[in-house]
């Protein structure tokens, strides 16, 4: 990762910590190194990291991280206050996308929330040229398929999820959502 790299990483962390409940039990889907549970420090009670990216699982006091894609069975032995995907769902392709957001909804506690940051179509172009002129690596860059983010409230809805917070950031070239169970 460049310095820019990590700037605009931890700039989604900043966005995502607020609305992360003091003493929960986190999933950080695509954790990377688990920089949103070091940030989060004491107000974590505990948390999970699942990114397929990892060199190998590793065990920390306050959490764990898992080599591995999501869903994951490894994952699926507790309930969750939160669950994070931060720079992650324009990642997957469409028909994974659907698998992902049921299972966060299985994964997660009836007052729980669902936290995902996407960048919007304009920034890839933007991101491309940084890429190019080596500011930054654009980890999984090529991944990227113009994913439209007018998708994310029916793709949301459909799975159970009530969209409550839609704010974008860094210039409007990325968003933030809050979603919460709807409870039948």
């Amino acid at each position: 990762m460049t310095i820019l790299d990590r700037f605009l990483q931890q700039r989604r962390i900043q966005k995502a910590i607020s609305y992360i409940p003091e003493q929960s039990v986190v999933l950080d889907i695509g954790c990377h190194r688990g920089e949103l549970f070091t940030r989060l420090g004491n107000r974590l009670r505990y948390g999970v990291g699942i990114d397929p990216v990892l060199e190998n699982d590793t065990i920390h006091e306050k959490y764990e991280l898992i080599k591995e894609a999501f869903p994951s069975t490894r994952a699926e032995n507790k309930l969750y206050h939160c669950i994070t995907m931060l720079a992650v769902l324009e990642h997957l392709n469409p028909d994974l996308q659907a698998n992902t957001i049921q299972a966060c909804y299985k994964l997660l506690h009836k007052e729980g929330v669902l936290i995902v940051t996407v960048p919007d179509k304009k920034a890839d172009k933007i991101l491309l040229v940084l890429q190019k002129l080596r500011l930054i690596k654009g980890m999984q860059l090529t991944e990227h398929y113009g994913f439209d983010i007018l998708q994310i409230p029916g793709l949301f809805s459909n799975a159970g999820f009530a969209m409550v917070v839609h704010k974008k950031f860094q210039l409007g070239l990325n968003n933030l959502f809050v979603f919460k169970k709807r409870l039948c």
